[in-house]
C-alpha cells in the first residue's frame, strides 16, 4: 500500500495518531512499568543481558597489595640478601629484617615490610647472590582498593551487560549476575496474498517479513523460536483472534504484519478487542510506516502483554519497529530510553508536513555525516538493504545540507540490544 494511499484509508472514527517522539516516549513507558523478572544467571551466559541490580564489588580492587612489575620486593636500604621467592596466587610471608628481599612476580602479593620494589631489568647481582640496585622513588604495586572499595557500586541497574561488565563482575568476585529475562517474542504474518516460496508472481507477492522481522527482534534482544512464527493467518476474524490468544500464551510481545487499517480484511483492531486488549498507541503520525499500533494484555494474576502491529509494507514495518517495539523492548529490559545519535545530512530530504519523517540513510560514521539512499518506498526493501538506519525530520520541517538531526540506527548486530 502507497503512502498516499494509507493516508486516504485512515478511518474517520480513529483518534487522531500520536506524535512520533510523544508514541516512542509512551510505549517506552508503558515497557518499563512492566520491566520483566530479574533472574540469576551464571557469568558466561549473561552476555547482551542487561543488570537488574546495581553491580558491586565482593571485596577491596585489588583485595591486597599487588606486585606492578617482575623485581625484587626489598625492605631497608641495600643491597639486599636474597631469603624466598613469591609468585601470583601465593600467599607472601613478611620481611622480617633490613636488608632481606624476595623476588617478586607481576601480579604477586606483596610481603608486609616491604619498603619497595626493585624492577628486575635495573637490577644488578653480587657475587656473594645479594641484590643491588636503585628502586624507583614511586611505589611498584598497586594498593588495597586502588581500583574500588569493598560494595562499592560500579555500574547501575540498567546497564547492558557486554564482555567488558562480565570481565569486571569475575574481577570483583561474582559468578552469577541477576538480570532481566530476555523478552520472548512472536511473529504472526497476516495476508492470504502472501507466498512463502518460489517468486512472485499471479498477484501474489513473496513475504519478506516472515523470515526478516524475527532476525530484527532477535537483534533487539528477543527469544524467537522456530514454532513462535505463524503464517500467513488466514484472513478471517476468528483465525485472527485464535493466532493471537495462542501466540500470547507464551510470548511477552507478539508483532503481526498488515491488517492494522480499516478495510474489509483487516481484522487486527477487531481481534484486539474481542481479547480486551487496550491501545498504548493506534497509529503514528510518521510516514512512512503510519498504520501501526502497540496495544497491551493484562491477566488477572498481573501478567502484562504486548501486541505490535506492523504495517504490511516491508518498509514500513520495519520503521514500526524502530518506532515503538525498540523503545517498548528498552523498558521491559530496565534500560534506559535509547538516546538518538546526531548527524549532518549530506544532502536534502524532504519533510511530509505535519507527519515525522523517517528517511532511510547511510551512516558515514567517520565523517558523521548521513547519506540518503534510493530505492525508498514503503514496499521496497532494496533501499533498507543499503541503509544504516532512519534520519529524523521532524513534523513542519525539511532537511537542508548540512543540518544536524537526529539519527536512529539500525540493529546490525546479531544479538544488540536498544
Amino acid at each position: 500500500m502507497s503512502t498516499e494511499t494509507e493516508a486516504a484509508a485512515v478511518d474517520v472514527g480513529t483518534p487522531p495518531p500520536a506524535g512520533w517522539e510523544e508514541a516512542r516516549a509512551r510505549v517506552y513507558a508503558v515497557g518499563l512499568s512492566a520491566a520483566l523478572p530479574a533472574v540469576a544467571r551464571p557469568l558466561a551466559d549473561t552476555d547482551g543481558h542487561t543488570l537488574a541490580e546495581p553491580l558491586t564489588t565482593r571485596t577491596d580492587l585489588p583485595a591486597f597489595p599487588t606486585s606492578s612489575v617482575d623485581g625484587w620486593a626489598v625492605r631497608g636500604a641495600g643491597p639486599w640478601q636474597v631469603v624466598g621467592r613469591v609468585l601470583a596466587g601465593h600467599t607472601a610471608p613478611p620481611l622480617a629484617a633490613d636488608g632481606t628481599t624476595v623476588e617478586i612476580a607481576t601480579g604477586a602479593m606483596v610481603p608486609a615490610g616491604t619498603t619497595a620494589i626493585l624492577r628486575i631489568e635495573e637490577s644488578t647481582r653480587a657475587a656473594d647472590g645479594r641484590v643491588a640496585g636503585t628502586p624507583r622513588p614511586q611505589p611498584e604495586w598497586r594498593e588495597p582498593g586502588e581500583e574500588a572499595r569493598l560494595d562499592e557500586e560500579l555500574l547501575p541497574a540498567g546497564t547492558p551487560v557486554d564482555p567488558a561488565v562480565i570481565g569486571l563482575a569475575a574481577s570483583c568476585g561474582h559468578d552469577t549476575l541477576r538480570v532481566r529475562r530476555s523478552p520472548r517474542a512472536a511473529l504472526l504474518v497476516f495476508g492470504d496474498e502472501l507466498l512463502t516460496s518460489g517468486p512472485p508472481g499471479a498477484g501474489r507477492v513473496r513475504d519478506a517479513l516472515g523470515p526478516s522481522v524475527p532476525a530484527w527482534l532477535r537483534r533487539y534482544g528477543c527469544q524467537v523460536r522456530g514454532g513462535d512464527v505463524v503464517g500467513p493467518v488466514a484472513d478471517t476474524l476468528p483465525a485472527h483472534v485464535a493466532a493471537l490468544r495462542g501466540a500470547l500464551a507464551n510470548a511477552d510481545l507478539v508483532c503481526t504484519t498488515g491488517g492494522t487499517m480499516h478495510g474489509p480484511v483487516d481484522h487486527l483492531h477487531p481481534a484486539l478487542e474481542a481479547l480486551g486488549a487496550d491501545y498504548v498507541v493506534n497509529t503514528v503520525a510518521v510516514r512512512p510506516g503510519f498504520p501501526m499500533l502497540l496495544a497491551r494484555l493484562a491477566d488477572t494474576d498481573g501478567r502484562v502483554r504486548f501486541v505490535a502491529g506492523l504495517p504490511g509494507n516491508p518498509q514500513s514495518a520495519v520503521v514500526a519497529l524502530v518506532s515503538l517495539v525498540a523503545p517498548l523492548l528498552a523498558g521491559l529490559t530496565g534500560r534506559a530510553m535509547p538516546v538518538l545519535p546526531q548527524v549532518m545530512l549530506a544532502e536534502p530530504v524532504a519533510g511530509r508536513g505535519d507527519q515525522t519523517h523517517l528517511a532511510l540513510v547511510r551512516w558515514d560514521r567517520v565523517a558523521g555525516t548521513a547519506h540518503p539512499v534510493r530505492h525508498v518506498g514503503s514496499a521496497m526493501l532494496r533501499g533498507l538493504a543499503g541503509a544504516d538506519g532512519f534520519a529524523v525530520i521532524r513534523p513542519g520541517t525539511s532537511g537542508a545540507a548540512g543540518d544536524r538531526v537526529p539519527l536512529v540506527p539500525l540493529p546490525l548486530t546479531s544479538g544488540e540490544r536498544p
